[in-house]
């Protein structure tokens, strides 16, 4: 029986790392999912651990190779962002994977933007709010200032996906899609690296920059196969809708952040909209992606925990609330805040401490939490839309399946064809689609993302 043709794709994540076979079709036939034991960088701080996610690509590679199923043709890579993976002339690594929540020392840092003309400039040039090392860039900086003698020694620095994409090839290259995640390294409004980066001679340590569905042809234990150059995972994901959706849409990617993505805006950042954590993605075809970003998923566990201890349920009760017209009516007629944010930045009303004597039952302050928490939502998402005209919103993620937040942006958004997606691919169907010749057409995501429409509220007042 002959052997059936895929594509694999190795989808690398902070915790889960995955493995994917598809057909022609995208259809996924084969997954494998891992995870690794961190270890830590010269600092003690944590870091994901080269050496072991290097043996398990490699040995995961290698029994599909051997597979008398599959017949494996291409290959690619997706992984987070803002992680580089710097190499000596022999194609070793020089350091640790520094974790991207390390933070640089004040010193370093006040001293690079006092270089380049300050915080707000530099942020707004890149689209790059300022984060640590979650602006891979400033890790060049930091490296070439406090590891001079590493820095010294440096070939190539390539981000993540472009180093998995080496390992099989040993041809260096550098992507738009990893280049312009919140790097601080790109220029948008001239889209070429920032000034900055050929000042300190960074570019001389950054590979020469492809197209993202580039590929390289070789031979890989006596087998042909075509070896994508990798992508960055927020880009990955939004792909599909790219290339099956003409007119433009908005995508709401929910989790630990809230991400609204305009893959339509070519609007320059203004410093109003880094104030509210607005950046720019880079498309696989070097096009920017407006997205506005808050803290929603990490707040919203900080505080249904928060609820539960106080009103004596367990943590889990609150995956059952649905929404209840009645409660949303009641606490609509006199509009207040009531909860005390953690970990959210965005401008809105500061409170000392929450107030939860208000609220009669924990259904009554969870929909109050909703209501604060989709305040922000609309936020955010009016800053991505911009000036776009824009009719549909899809929304992804882990708040697909609470009713409340479902339920209120059917409501705020009546304006909008608003549709709930699934799809446990993500980011590993998207590396796949862009190595690929084969076109997909309006009904992809109907067949694959099981859509499913969101009707407005008729609310009675």
């Amino acid at each position: 029986m002959a052997k059936k043709k895929v594509t694999a794709v190795f989808d690398i994540g902070k915790t889960n790392k995955k493995f994917f076979l598809f057909d022609k079709n995208y259809k996924e036939v084969f997954r494998e999912y891992t995870q690794l034991p961190e270890t830590k960088d010269e600092d003690g701080y944590p870091a994901e651990d080269l050496e072991h996610l290097q043996a398990w690509i490699e040995e995961t590679f290698h029994k599909v190779l051997e597979s008398e199923e599959f017949s494996v043709k291409s290959v690619n890579f997706s992984t987070y962002g803002a992680s580089f993976v710097h190499i000596d002339h022999k194609g070793n690594a020089l350091t640790p994977l520094y974790n991207y929540t390390k933070s640089i020392e004040k010193d370093v840092e006040e001293e690079f933007y006092n270089s380049y003309g300050g915080k707000l400039k530099i942020a707004t040039e890149t689209a790059s709010p300022q984060c640590g090392f979650l602006n891979s860039g400033l890790q060049l900086y930091w490296l070439k200032k406090r590891r001079p003698e590493v820095f010294s020694k440096i070939k190539y620095s390539l981000h993540l996906p472009q180093y998995l994409s080496y390992l099989f090839t040993g041809i260096p290259v550098s992507e738009y899609t990893s280049i312009g995640c919140h790097t601080n390294l790109w220029d948008y409004e001239k889209e070429d690296y920032h000034e900055w980066v050929y000042e300190e001679g960074i570019d001389r340590i950054l590979a020469p920059l492809v197209p993202t569905s580039a590929s390289i042809n070789t031979s890989y234990r006596d087998q042909k196969i075509k070896i994508g150059v990798g992508i960055h995972d927020s880009s990955s994901a939004l792909l599909p809708y790219i290339l099956s959706k003409k007119k433009p849409f908005l995508l709401l990617s929910t989790g630990t952040w809230s991400i609204a993505l305009n893959p339509f805006n070519e609007e320059n950042l203004k410093e109003e909209d880094i104030r509210n954590n607005c950046l720019n993605y880079l498309r696989i075809d070097g096009k920017r992606v407006k997205a506005s970003r808050f803290f929603m998923g990490n707040e919203y566990r900080l505080q249904v925990q928060k609820l539960g201890d106080y009103y004596g349920k367990e943590y889990g009760y609150h995956r059952d609330v649905k929404f209840d017209q009645d409660l949303y009516l009641k606490l609509m007629r006199k509009p207040s805040i009531y909860f005390k944010f953690e970990g959210i930045s965005l401008q809105r009303k500061e409170l000392h401490k929450t107030d939860l004597k208000p609220f009669a039952s924990f259904e009554e302050a969870y929909h109050q939490l909703m209501i604060e928490l989709m305040e922000l939502q609309i936020h955010t998402i009016k800053n991505a839309i911009g000036s776009t005209n824009i009719k549909t919103i899809y929304i992804d993620g882990g708040f697909t399946d609470n009713d409340v937040f479902m339920k209120l942006m059917a409501c705020h958004f009546s304006q909008f064809m608003v549709l709930s997606t699934q799809s446990p691919l993500g980011s590993a169907l998207g590396a796949a689609m862009v190595i690929s010749n084969k076109k997909v057409d309006s009904t992809f995501l109907k067949e694959n993302y099981r859509l499913k429409k969101l009707v407005p509220l008729l609310l009675k007042i």
